[in-house]
């Protein structure tokens, strides 16, 4: 009776453990958002423009330059995550699958469509560098400060941030975008926002057990339970060995 009991509480000690070390080492549920833009919408908005007084800022006359592709942001985070482990969140801005479109321009908010209008190159004219920070109150993220990146004609770009909630719970914000531009011919640089990409990670545990812990008591329980349960098992390994190994000195 207490050999049943025994290996009955190794059993279900190792189904246990297997099942907490399983959710430990689950791969967090992630989620990808998608947004694309064209080149009417990366214009340049505003130049620098020199005057007397020095440089100031005023409207570009004519139509201002953009950035001549299409644009793909895609944003990958996790939508849960367990308490205690760190996850990665990850944004890539690249050329856009479709290929690059003629750019139209913009007048009052419509879009040309009887004339295809060219957009100047604002690679012709400025530096541009993409920036990106991450908003999410409550929870610690590296890198903490903006990230400034240069975008180059075609070439990806790709921001991350490992995040580590302090505890249970839904935290919410956003990763902000913006682009910069320094003229080449020298002046103020200008920095436009382009997109706000809003998202919500939700924190969970296991019954108050977070993921580093339950990893540690998944694998001590499996070993554990291995042990108790499949005692019998292992005794008669060993000892079918050593009875085969006593036989063979035996005939020597």
């Amino acid at each position: 009776m207490f050999t049943f009991l025994r290996r009955l509480f190794g059993f279900l000690l190792l189904l246990t453990s297997l099942g907490v070390l399983a959710w430990g080492l689950w791969p967090a549920l992630a989620s990808q958002a998608a947004q694309a833009f064209t080149p009417s919408q990366m214009q340049l908005t505003e130049q620098p423009t020199q005057s007397e007084g020095g440089v100031g800022i005023q409207s570009a006359p004519g139509l201002p330059p953009a950035v001549p592709e299409n644009r793909r942001v895609t944003l990958d985070y996790p939508v849960t995550m367990r308490e205690g482990d760190s996850e990665v969140i990850r944004l890539t801005l690249e050329t856009d699958a479709e290929g690059n479109l003629t750019p139209t321009a913009l007048f009052e908010g419509h879009t040309t469509s009887e004339d295809t209008v060219q957009i100047p190159n604002v690679y012709d004219t400025h530096n541009v560098q993409i920036e990106a920070r991450l908003d999410l109150p409550g929870a610690s993220a590296i890198p903490a400060e903006a990230i400034s990146l240069p975008l180059q004609p075609g070439q990806k770009v790709t921001f991350s941030w490992t995040i580590k909630p302090g505890q249970v719970g839904a935290y919410r914000g956003a990763v902000w975008l913006y682009l910069r531009f320094t003229p080449l011919a020298g002046g103020e640089e200008i920095r436009q926002a382009l997109t706000s990409q809003a998202l919500e990670v939700q924190v969970v545990n296991l019954f108050g057990i977070g993921g580093p812990t339950g990893r540690i008591m998944g694998l001590v329980g499996s070993a554990l339970g291995s042990v108790i349960s499949l005692d019998d098992v292992v005794k008669f390994l060993f000892g079918r060995k050593r009875r085969k190994k006593k036989n063979q000195s035996r005939r020597r």
